[in-house]
């Protein structure tokens, strides 16, 4: 059976650049038009996948071929230093591996951030994709009978995250980096990069956890410790240290509590945070969380419509 090759959005700085992606033994598609029992087919089948262990993969770069293996779960990185300035904005990669006398190759893109004062970090469920994450059963029922084109978005958060991403650019080509940070796992990978371009949300590095391999991992999607979120956003800002950070999340799961870690340990690079009401009140533990990173100097909203944040940030002069 031939090897499959799923490539995933990188991202560089002036001295690196990090790509990576998996490789499966078996896979299946995701069918983004069916409806009922037969989208819950082919959302289940996403935790059906085969991966590979120690295969070869080969990253394309300027002149250099880069070989590497796969980690036991598939999965590769290559973190490799970049020996000459390129270009900024969105860039192709290259990617090869070899499976008897054929060569199979994808492309991706990494972003090198323009130049400029802004990253924006996003959580994905509950805080722009409508996903009850508060309610198990409720949750599972919708990620398994509502295909892409039935899940919805807040109101006026795509016009909220369109205005982060064009802030303080004359330039219509130029974007502020946007990073997608969140609990569900690499096996909703395409599912959520067409979601994301159905609702012309900003193109973003989309970082998620550890791939899930059968069937009984699938109830337990997006559930579990969310540290890797943590060290995930405090890679990015360790990463990319001249940047000044808006953190968007919400309330539903531990959103608040990391976002307090993160501006506690960068007490100069977080501009804003921005906490999504989930519920019909608001919860007297992130309230107290917001409050002592006004303290800290955070610029914070808590709202319950995308409109009272564009208003916010409007109000701070991070958007126009």
């Amino acid at each position: 059976m031939k090897p499959i090759l799923q490539l995933y959005r990188g991202y560089a700085n002036e001295e690196e650049l990090i790509v990576m992606g998996h490789v499966f033994r078996r896979t299946y598609e995701y069918d983004f038009q069916k409806k009922n029992f037969k989208n819950a087919t082919s959302i289940i089948n996403q935790f059906r996948i085969k991966t590979i262990k120690n295969f070869d993969i080969y990253l394309k770069c300027g002149n250099q071929e880069i070989h590497t293996k796969t980690l036991d779960d598939g999965y590769f990185k290559f973190c490799i230093p970049l020996e000459k300035e390129t270009h900024f904005g969105w860039i192709e990669y290259e990617v090869s591996i070899k499976h008897k006398t054929e060569t199979i190759t994808e492309k991706g893109s990494f972003i090198r951030p323009h130049k400029g004062k802004l990253g924006i970090i996003s959580d994905i469920d509950d805080t722009f994709l409508i996903s009850h994450t508060g309610n198990f059963f409720r949750k599972i029922y919708v990620l398994l009978f509502k295909n892409v084109n039935d899940r919805k978005v807040f109101k006026d958060v795509v016009p909220h995250y369109q205005a982060l991403s064009s802030a303080g650019r004359n330039n219509k080509e130029e974007e502020n980096a946007f990073f997608y940070v969140s609990s569900s796992e690499w096996n909703l990978y395409r599912f959520i990069v067409k979601f994301t371009k159905i609702h012309h949300l900003p193109r973003a590095v989309i970082l998620l956890k550890d791939i899930k391999r059968g069937v009984p991992d699938f109830f337990m999607s997006g559930r579990g410790n969310h540290d890797h979120k943590f060290d995930k956003i405090k890679h990015v800002l360790e990463f990319y240290p001249n940047l000044k950070y808006v953190l968007l999340g919400d309330d539903s799961q531990h959103d608040p509590i990391l976002y307090e870690r993160i501006c506690k340990i960068f007490p100069v690079t977080v501009k804003a945070v921005y906490i999504r009401q989930t519920g019909k009140h608001k919860k007297e533990a992130t309230k107290t969380i917001m409050k002592n990173l006004e303290n800290l100097e955070v610029s914070v909203c808590y709202y319950k419509d995308s409109s009272e944040a564009i208003m916010h940030s409007k109000s701070i002069g991070l958007i126009s």
